[in-house]
């Protein structure tokens, strides 16, 4: 898995850019009859994707971290809702319509990224960058190398193993 140095070269939060200029682009062609007020919030709740993603990925504690995703992930949820309520417009046009629809796409991606990335961090051992320092990365490092030679003793092992030995199935390595 990659390490990200700077929140920009997130592909979450480089997608969640995306929406925000796609989003723009919908809120300038929209007719004036939409509303100010829903442009404000749909705008305010798109730009809470990517500045929430920015500023967990900052913080420097896993927990933390994780937080803000579920706050970009509900932001992402919130924009969808607008989108869907905004799609349900009678005075609509067809184009506006297909705009909406691939903002609605490019929303729920951005879901499923934040989700899968906040699966894998409450699997994680790590607790965060705040939490670094020699010892800590030295003994991770350790673990990797330990889980690594585990895995290759125990295929080393069933090479050795006659075939259909009940232990060969064992001890495949993960």
């Amino acid at each position: 898995m990659p390490t990200y140095e700077r929140f920009e070269d997130l592909p979450v939060w480089q997608a969640a850019a995306e929406l925000y200029d796609l989003v723009d682009e919908l809120l300038g062609a929209a007719p004036p009859r939409l509303s100010r007020s829903f442009r404000d919030q749909l705008e305010r709740a798109t730009l809470s994707v990517s500045n929430n993603v920015a500023e967990g990925f900052e913080r420097g504690t896993t927990n933390e971290l994780l937080a803000f995703i579920y706050i970009a992930r509900g932001s992402a949820g919130e924009v969808r809702s607008m989108l869907v309520l905004l799609a349900r417009r009678p005075w609509l046009g067809p184009d506006l319509k297909s705009q909406i629809s691939d903002l609605r796409s490019k929303a729920e991606s951005c879901s499923r990224q934040l989700r899968g990335w906040a699966d894998s961090l409450q699997n994680s051992d790590i607790a965060g960058q705040r939490h670094l320092n020699d010892k800590s990365r030295a003994n991770y490092q350790k673990g990797i190398a330990r889980k690594q030679g585990e895995a290759d003793f125990k295929a080393l092992l069933a090479r050795h193993l006659p075939p259909g030995h009940p232990a060969r199935q064992i001890m495949r390595p993960d």
